[in-house]
């Protein structure tokens, strides 16, 4: 890493020759979670039209891609992501028709749509689940069946299952409970490791495989431009279903996640689909650092894929049960983003995000509600200005905050109301509202409550009664009021958006490289990205109190100019001298040019 601002010396590191370029590099990618996004039909459930009547917001924005949650045929266990039916989009979404309308729609604008993938597992109502559990010849082997075990032999156990027996081994749910359900159809466990509604397929069957590619091959030709892979580093275990657990989750995952195998099935599904321009994003939330395994993911000769989705950085307050939230700190929040943008260094890229639907509201979690406008701005110039892909989920342009939890009937997420009901049950916490505030603040539901449209009943999301309560904030934030103002967080968004396009700087911001000036300080984030003779200079105080720039001065070519690109409070150009002398204000961002 360098110095700031090293003289007017050409720096050492990226050259524009050096640089290889790919759209899904250059690209700004939009998520949308398709129940909680937008509703026609007056149903409470967001739906495939609500999003083509917004193409335009899309357009207006400046996204370059969608990313689309699942939109399958499903029963709903894990809100889509229990697919019964791949070829068949679920009836609270619409029809196939309307789905290719909005990709017809989306293409018209040049606005690029990734289907989101869902194969690690099914639904347990999809027709090769229900062959497999009749033991159908032809798919009888697509699931984990196995036998269980002596219960007294092992030191794991089940609710479910026959007397005195326990499943094949100690591997927990990431969900939470046993990772094993029991058929009572086919008298044999078969494994989850997610919902027990969600049996993982057995990938060493090669007729799984071959399932699988054939049907992604299916939506490549009706004209989709690429997939994020969820929950793909899962697809591969080994340890032959081990026992050695050196804790129930930690272990399971050390035999299930990222295991050898997956790079096997990923390089296979490369050579059989990946031979166009495709953006492949592998979620492999599982890797802490960027090694080995992170590098075969993104290799082309091997695995294939385009990016990587880790969940380093928005784990490191997650280090126990939903209820027992840790610490974090912004230097450790620089050392994972500094880690893994060493494997950009690498030739590696990574999709950058604060959120999506499995997190809470980045301005909740990693802002401040306090000053949420500069927060919301100060959290997206930072995701904008990272090297990597930015990721903007739907809401975060509005500075949506998470939602005031009160009971645990309001949620809907089984990865929320499972582990606490089960730590209720076994007396582990005496009761909701012990753990209120810590659930609240960290469960998945904060994500999908419904965009905020306007002020208006169900923040005009829906004419009926929406799914998933609306978050009661919607006076003040939603889009009619963002887009009226110009000094909202949506237009902020927009300007950083177009600021990756802009001729003079958008090559540096995509490809320049990255160098941490302030990795140690606590409320202080101050960056360069360079390209060539092209430097540019990002200062955040992530605090709620100014903050003292007094950068090091060492080294430092105090003469030079520093032009302003953008910022969340009103300033002015300067020097390297006057910035070293200047306090950043609450959650101030700026972005400078280096002259």
């Amino acid at each position: 890493m360098g110095t700031l601002l090293s003289g007017l010396a050409l720096p050492t590191g990226v050259n524009e020759s050096d640089i290889e370029r790919r759209w899904w590099k250059e690209a700004v990618v939009y998520q949308i979670y398709p129940r909680s996004f937008n509703d026609t039909d007056g149903d409470g459930v967001g739906d495939i039209l609500g999003i083509t009547e917004k193409v335009g917001y899309l357009d207006s924005l400046g996204i370059d891609a969608v990313w689309l949650n699942p939109v399958y045929a499903s029963p709903d266990a894990d809100n889509g992501y229990d697919v019964s039916d791949y070829r068949a989009i679920h009836p609270d979404f619409g029809t196939m028709d309307d789905w290719e309308e909005l990709l017809d729609e989306l293409h018209a604008r040049d606005i690029r749509l990734i289907m989101d993938l869902v194969v690690n597992h099914t639904s347990d109502e999809h027709e090769w689940f229900v062959r497999s559990r009749d033991e159908d010849p032809e798919y009888d082997g697509f699931y984990w069946w196995r036998e269980g075990v002596d219960a007294e032999s092992v030191d794991w156990e089940s609710e479910e299952g026959p007397a005195g027996e326990a499943p094949p081994n100690g591997w927990r749910s990431i969900f939470g409970g046993p990772a094993w359900a029991y058929d009572d159809g086919r008298e044999k466990w078969y494994l989850h490791l997610f919902d027990r509604k969600q049996p993982d397929l057995y990938w060493p069957n090669e007729a799984v495989r071959e399932s699988v590619y054939e049907m992604m091959e299916w939506w490549l030709e009706k004209g989709i431009d690429g997939f994020r892979l969820d929950a793909i580093a899962h697809i591969g275990k080994s340890g032959g279903l081990a026992t050695d657990l050196d804790a129930p989750l930690n272990g399971t995952m050390k035999y299930a996640g990222n295991a050898p195998q997956v790079h096997e099935y990923l390089a296979e599904m490369n050579e059989a689909l990946f031979d166009r321009e495709l953006l492949t994003v592998g979620e492999v939330g599982t890797p802490t650092i960027p090694d080995e395994d992170a590098r075969a993911y993104l290799d082309p000769d091997r695995d294939g894929l385009s990016m990587l989705t880790h969940f380093e950085h928005v784990n490191i307050d997650q280090q126990g049960a939903i209820y027992e939230p840790g610490e974090w700190t912004l230097s450790e929040l620089k050392a994972v983003i500094d880690r893994w943008d060493g494997l950009i260094e690498e030739e590696g890229w990574v999709a950058q995000y604060l959120s999506n639907h499995d997190h809470p509201r980045q301005v909740s979690r990693f802002g401040s509600e306090a000053y949420r406008r500069e927060s919301a701005k100060l959290l997206g110039t930072l995701v904008h200005t990272l090297r990597g892909t930015p990721f903007v989920y739907q809401g975060e342009e509005l500075g949506m905050t998470n939602y005031p939890w009160t009971s645990l009937a309001e949620f809907e997420d089984v990865a929320t109301r499972n582990p606490v009901e089960r730590a209720i049950e076994r007396g582990e916490i005496g009761s909701f509202e012990a753990v209120r505030e810590a659930v609240a603040g960290a469960s998945r539901d904060n994500a999908r409550t419904p965009v905020q449209w306007t002020d208006g009943e169900h923040a005009g999301f829906s004419d009926g009664e929406p799914w998933i309560a609306v978050n009661p904030d919607k006076e003040t934030i939603n889009a009619e009021r963002a887009r009226e103002d110009p000094e909202s967080v949506w237009h902020y968004y927009r300007e950083l958006i177009a600021l990756r396009s802009e001729e003079a700087v958008s090559d540096t911001l995509v490809y320049g490289e990255y160098d941490q000036l302030t990795p140690d300080h606590e409320s202080l984030w101050a960056y360069t990205r360079t390209l060539d003779e092209e430097r540019l200079l990002v200062a955040l105080n992530f605090d709620d109190d100014p903050t003292a720039i007094g950068f090091p001065s060492e080294d430092l070519d105090t003469r030079a100019t520093l032009e302003v690109l953008l910022a969340n409070y009103e300033v002015n150009g300067t020097t390297v001298s006057d910035l070293l002398d200047d306090t950043l204000r609450p959650c101030e961002a700026r972005v400078y040019r280096v002259a």
